[in-house]
């Protein structure tokens, strides 16, 4: 049979298989790992997958890969990141460092509101020229299926156009680039004291606006105290669901003021952040199918004494996945790597289970577990060769990268020069 591609003599393959649904309780530590291994590729799809040398007996190719005794993940699935911006805000940083709080910061006039005015003036070859830079520095680290939102602009015209930079970047980048609109990520500043004409301005032009360009799958609203009320969610996200968008939520980050039970209700995708979320909340999650997406990497950029509890929540049967959450101000993390690091360190999860959250389940929280997110026949053969001793490795690892090669569609996008 004629292969495309195929990839030989890799010491281990972690398949990360799991069928049909996302990965929960102890099936999150099964890595689904295929010893002297290999795989055979042709459209950019896996048509085979097993020992080495009955791939190399049972296929002709175009291309080899020797992958010389590494080993072989799947792509990462960055289900979580805020890639179109103008400036960084490392200042803030500094700020927190010295005492002031992320909400502090944000009540001030800081935080996403500082992000709004250089990204509505910035013109699309801008962004597009910005985020393609970030983005190829995640690739690098590994990641080949990445979510991106809106949520810079908190105008109609502002939201469609990083909403239109966002298609421009998965068409134009060898990755596939997922969006999602998040008009609701703050309430800008000629509406501070005035919400309600920007939920009109929300529910009336926006969301029907987003909807008609037909660009973002998704709609994100971040519901926290001092950002969207429960209340002022429920409409948002209602309207959305309305449209026809697929709902994901910011919930319950910095405290339990029932974001995870909205998310529950509403039976959204997902529910993101989640450091404050209650038990109650949690386990209607779990009754309703609601992905939760930890993001370890902001709670330790805001130095956070506590995390999400990841622990608790595999061990309640929910199908954990872990994100970047790669932004301007409160989490500038591009890589899912120390992401798994932190998800180790902090959550209480093992370096198994930080890799299920990583790809398969994180597949799952973007609608996409049945394309990519593992190595199995039919799925996409997008995965990372790693010049490592073994999966243990990745978590344990702080800094460099030790990745050999990354491919998408059986196509390299990366590798070590």
């Amino acid at each position: 049979m004629k292969a495309d591609l195929i990839i030989y003599n890799a010491r281990e393959i972690a398949t990360m298989k799991s069928g049909s649904a996302a990965k929960c309780g102890s099936d999150m530590n099964d890595a689904g790992v295929i010893k002297d291994a290999g795989m055979a590729i042709k459209d950019g799809k896996i048509i085979a997958i097993g020992a080495s040398s009955e791939i190399q007996q049972n296929y002709s190719w175009d291309t080899a890969i020797d992958a010389e005794g590494k080993t072989i993940t799947p792509g990462f699935v960055d289900s979580h990141t805020h890639p179109v911006f103008v400036h960084t805000r490392e200042d803030e940083f500094a700020m927190r460092l010295a005492g002031k709080s992320y909400v502090e910061i944000a009540l001030a006039g800081g935080g996403i509101r500082s992000s709004i005015a250089s990204t509505r003036a910035a013109s699309e070859e801008e962004l597009y020229e910005l985020a393609k830079g970030r983005i190829a520095r995640m690739m690098a680290q590994g990641t080949t299926t990445l979510e991106a939102k809106s949520g810079y602009g908190l105008s109609t015209d502002s939201e469609l156009k990083q909403l239109r930079v966002i298609q421009s970047l998965n068409e134009s980048l060898p990755i596939d680039i997922i969006a999602t609109f998040m008009g609701a990520h703050e309430f800008p500043v000629e509406y501070k004291s005035d919400h309600e004409s920007y939920l009109i301005i929300l529910c009336d032009e926006m969301i029907p606006a987003a909807k008609e360009q037909g660009i973002a799958e998704f709609c994100d609203i971040f519901t926290e105290a001092h950002v969207y009320s429960i209340e002022e969610s429920r409409r948002v996200l209602s309207c959305a669901a309305d449209h026809g968008f697929k709902l994901k939520m910011h919930a319950d980050e910095i405290e339990a003021i029932g974001g995870a039970e909205l998310a529950a209700e509403l039976k959204c995708v997902s529910a993101d952040h989640l450091g404050a979320a209650s038990d109650a909340g949690i386990l209607a999650m779990k009754t309703t199918g609601v992905i939760p997406v930890l993001l370890p990497a902001t709670l330790f950029s805001l130095r956070f004494r506590t995390y999400a509890r990841g622990r608790y929540m595999i061990e309640q049967g929910l199908p954990v996945a872990i994100a970047t959450d790669y932004n301007p101000g409160s989490c500038n993390c591009d890589s899912m790597a120390f992401t798994m690091s932190l998800a180790c360190l902090q959550m209480g999860m093992s370096p198994v289970e930080a890799l299920s959250a990583a790809t398969i389940n994180a597949a799952h929280a973007l609608g996409r577990g049945d394309v990519c997110g593992s190595l199995e026949i039919g799925k996409q053969a997008d995965l990372i060769i790693w010049d490592i001793p073994g999966l243990n490795f990745i978590p344990y690892h702080l800094g460099s990268s030790h990745i050999s090669r990354v491919l998408k569609l059986g196509k390299t996008i990366w590798q070590v020069s």
